[in-house]
């Protein structure tokens, strides 16, 4: 496997891409309330990205029509945006974005309660940011990439949610998918050895009910196979000599 070591003249352009996908992320998610179309957050991020100089990272990538994923409720990711998809309140609404600036990508998402949410969504979406910190916070020199997994799958599992084990977070750089895969679940002291150099898009899906999940008829949205609450958080993270330095999150 061949794992690509970022110089921090290259890391430092990916800072950019990462400052860039936060704040249009900050921006989508203010604009999301109940009555607001998927497609309407999708017009909004394309317009930022141009605005910002940047380029859409999922806009044609692999055939996907839009800039943004934009997965409700079951919906786990790669939802695609529609004028029909109006958002309630109650829904968790997943927005999973990024960005190609001057060269390299930031990708980044974040789970937005609309309005008013259920205690037992609140739960998923606080265990679910949470985990992404945990596995953050392991990620220094040293440590493996079972030690990322382990902190997503060992804190929500003792809560009782699942982590989605088809779908992983990746290297990420001058392609949005780079090696190495990063699973949400893992054992301690497994894997290969983490080094500074290394930019990884962390990216725990926890479900309220099973892990499983299915393809829908449009080939790219995934939903929970008992259509219970998905929730998803991602940060673009460098491995530095001095420690983990997130890139799609406010200093």
């Amino acid at each position: 496997m061949s794992i690509e070591l970022k110089s921090q003249d290259e890391i430092a352009l990916m800072r950019d891409a990462g400052r860039i996908v936060c704040e249009i992320l900050d921006e989508l998610e203010k604009a999301v309330a109940p009555g607001v179309t998927t497609w309407e957050l999708d017009a909004l991020a394309e317009k930022l990205i141009y605005k910002k100089g940047a380029k859409p990272a999922f806009k044609g990538y692999r055939g996907f029509p839009c800039c943004l994923c934009a997965s409700v409720n079951h919906e786990v990711v790669h939802g695609i945006p529609s004028k029909r998809r109006k958002l309630a309140s109650g829904d968790l609404m997943k927005l999973d974005f990024g960005v190609v600036y001057r060269g390299f990508y930031g990708d980044s998402a974040r789970t937005v309660p609309v309005g008013k949410v259920s205690p037992e969504a609140e739960g998923l979406v606080k265990a679910t940011r949470e985990a992404l910190n945990k596995a953050i916070a392991v990620m220094v020199p040293g440590n493996r990439m079972g030690d990322i997994g382990h902190a997503v799958q060992s804190h929500v599992e003792v809560r009782g949610y699942s982590v989605v084990r088809t779908l992983s977070g990746h290297g990420i750089g001058r392609k949005l998918h780079e090696q190495p895969e990063v699973p949400n679940y893992g054992q301690q002291g497994s894997g290969m050895k983490l080094r500074p150099g290394m930019v990884l898009a962390v990216e725990p899906m926890v479900n309220l009910g099973t892990s499983e999940v299915e393809v829908l008829e449009d080939d790219w949205t995934e939903v929970t196979l008992d259509r219970k609450l998905s929730a998803h958080f991602e940060h673009t993270i460098a491995i530095t000599e001095a420690g983990p330095e997130v890139l799609t999150r406010r200093s």
